[in-house]
């Protein structure tokens, strides 16, 4: 049997440092929660999890009632070498932030041709598609948020339909019942297609798994 390693809370500052050189978005996420996923006392893999900046969209998974215990999975990213399921390291995760209490929701870029098979792996609930829509023009790659609305230049681009997953990780078996019952969406079949992977810069890199 291979040796699985060991999956651990990992700081913000070795978080980012992992990601950014490896994810495609080249940008950093809001960061709650962080692991890494040791072999041999090196770093392998990262996942991330962050409050969402959007108050409507914690709301709308569960209700007004559940909003403070949605939190995003957003970023998982590997080293190349790794030949081991990141759906093992992901399940870790999820098993430690159960102590807690959360609910977890992501998304796989329809654009990126993503369809969230590592989120099918876990077990994540499929509830659809998001709309495509539009955001404010930002150099650079920044967040719409966190860029100087008088600097704007009238341009909008356009922001991709997503897959959303869904995942109650919950030790609480009886809170667990309560919200699955609350949620908002209509769980789905698992979209299928084949996944294609990005590199930072012209978004194709082998060593990137986001959904």
């Amino acid at each position: 049997m291979k040796d699985k390693g060991i999956i651990q809370r990992i700081d913000y500052r070795t978080a980012v440092d992992f990601l950014l050189p490896r994810h495609y978005s080249g940008r950093t996420p809001v960061i709650s929660h962080a692991f890494g996923w040791y072999m041999d006392d090196e770093l392998k893999a990262v996942c991330t999890f962050g409050k969402p900046a959007s108050a409507s969209l914690c709301r709308g998974i569960c209700g007004e009632e559940y909003s403070s215990r949605v939190y995003e999975l957003n970023r998982v990213c590997r080293v190349d070498e790794l030949d081991q399921p990141l759906s093992y390291f992901i399940s870790g995760c999820l098993r430690e932030l159960s102590q807690e209490n959360l609910i977890i929701v992501s998304y796989s870029d329809t654009e990126m041709e993503h369809h969230g098979y590592l989120y099918q792996a876990c077990n994540f609930i499929y509830t659809g598609a998001t709309k495509a829509r539009t955001d404010k023009y930002t150099p650079g790659n920044k967040h719409s948020r966190h860029y100087d609305n008088t600097q704007q230049n009238g341009l909008r681009k356009v922001r991709s339909s997503k897959h959303r997953y869904v995942f109650f990780a919950m030790r609480d078996k009886r809170l667990k019942k309560q919200a699955k019952a609350k949620m908002a969406y209509e769980v789905q079949p698992y979209p299928k297609g084949e996944n294609v992977w990005y590199e930072l810069g012209d978004y194709l890199q082998p060593n990137i798994v986001r959904g």
